[in-house]
């Protein structure tokens, strides 16, 4: 057993093959840049490949703030010469695409991706590439190693680059503090945010283990490609600040009325404190504690949801212990979450045309059950949460005629006329391969 090599009685995780950025949360603050490439001659991109499985981190090093990622799509397979047999083993979700998926996964209106970013849902997308450092000028160095992977190779292009970053309040555009919450995989050795959560089998988050159905999670063939690999979800979301601070100023009188109303929304105080621990004022030592910030359950103290909204959009994501159709566990996903664009001036109401938001990053073995059933399930409608005409009220496609309903005694409360927060500019479905997985994509001949 090598030094990385954790085990458990159900599972035995090789973190030096496992890309750091799957199973290790992201450094804070941070600064970050994705990119996207088109290969146009698949012994280029090969070669690709093979220069970045060099620098590529693993989540065996438990002591580096700064990373490079790397995944690919599904035409990116096919760019780069990835035989008929292998390519049928891979999910069906991920073959489609998101852009294919997405009537299923409620990408329509604006959301729709004849509206997406150019050229995130085309067909020009085959390579992504993720830097993340803890300090700017770790970045410019990962950068610099992506760029020489890529320099002297005519038939690799860059198509695309958002640059990401720690705003300067170390929150998300809409004020929250973010990336709290964060599940523990059984057999990695990387502990979760919430204590009270027993770590998820390896097989939710890396192909080819045991996940928590009891069966192996398939992974692509050969085990050489798919073993340690896991389905990444990447999505830009523009966030309208200013119609949110509209919509509180104009259903509550005061500051604090305000704040408490946001708080109901997220589910948090924008401290990142949880209602359920902290129900009627904000508690910011509390929310930057990382060891008390994301401990709680829902019940049985709030299954009626008077501290912390059923509807809210923490709860719809990770209904932990509450009741729900399903197992919870079975859809549980790792998050990651980086801002782009400028903040926002405090109490500015009217919006300045700037792009801001996050981009965000599912982490998952299973497409179908994780991402897309919490996206299509969870988010969008609220059967689940006995209220099928609510969908999330900060992230759901809610078009001026939103419902939300925050419980309180003795008349709960109904806010009506939510409009939309949040624009999704674009995805793709990737799959990230370990680095085993890399060196196979990079050795491919014809």
């Amino acid at each position: 057993m090598t030094a990385h090599m954790v085990a458990t009685p159900d599972t035995a995780v090789d973190l030096s093959d496992v890309q750091s950025g799957v199973l290790r949360p992201r450094p804070s603050p941070y600064a970050g840049t994705y990119l996207l490439l088109r290969i146009d001659d698949r012994h280029d991109g090969r070669t690709l490949l093979g220069r970045l499985s060099e620098s590529i981190s693993s989540a065996g090093d438990p002591a580096s703030d700064a990373w490079l990622n790397v995944a690919v799509t599904y035409r990116g397979l096919v760019a780069l010469g990835v035989p008929e047999p292998s390519l049928a083993t891979f999910a069906p979700e991920f073959r489609a695409g998101m852009a294919a998926r997405a009537e299923a996964i409620g990408d329509v209106g604006v959301n729709a991706p004849e509206h997406w970013e150019h050229p995130l849902g085309t067909s020009d997308v085959h390579v992504a590439l993720a830097a993340i450092a803890r300090a700017p000028d770790r970045l410019d160095s990962l950068l610099e190693e992506a760029h020489a992977a890529v320099a002297g190779l005519p038939g690799v292009q860059v198509v695309w680059r958002q640059d990401c970053y720690a705003l300067p309040t170390e929150r998300e555009a809409f004020g929250f503090r973010d990336g709290i919450s964060h599940p523990a995989v059984e057999g990695s050795g990387i502990p979760g945010s919430n204590p009270h959560e027993a770590p998820l089998k390896t097989g939710e988050f890396l192909l080819g283990h045991v996940d928590e159905t009891g069966d192996v999670a398939p992974a692509p063939q050969p085990d050489a490609l798919g073993r340690n690999g896991t389905y990444l979800v990447f999505r830009k979301l523009h966030q309208d600040v200013a119609a949110f601070r509209r919509y509180l100023r104009t259903h509550a009188d005061t500051t604090e009325e305000q704040e408490l109303l946001a708080a109901k929304f997220v589910g948090r105080w924008r401290s990142g404190a949880p209602l359920v621990l902290a129900p009627d004022r904000d508690d910011p030592e509390l929310g930057a504690d990382p060891a008390r910030n994301n401990a709680f359950r829902y019940r049985p103290d709030d299954d009626a949801g008077l501290r912390c909204p059923v509807g809210s959009h923490i709860r719809r994501m990770n209904p932990r212990d509450a009741i729900v159709t399903g197992d919870v566990r079975l859809h549980r996903m790792i998050r990651r979450g980086t801002s782009y664009g400028p903040v926002l001036p405090e109490g500015v109401l009217d919006d300045d045309g700037a792009d801001r938001g996050l981009c965000f990053v599912f982490v998952g073995a299973h497409l179908d059950r994780q991402f897309e059933f919490v996206q299509s399930l969870w988010m969008n409608e609220g059967r689940a949460f006995s209220a099928p005409a609510e969908k999330d009220p900060l992230v759901g496609p809610n078009d001026g005629d939103g419902v939300f309903t925050i419980p309180r005694r003795p008349i709960r409360r109904r806010l009506t006329d939510l409009p939309r927060f949040v624009v999704n500019r674009g995805g793709e479905y990737c799959f990230a391969p370990s680095l085993t997985g890399l060196r196979w994509l990079a050795d491919l001949t014809d």
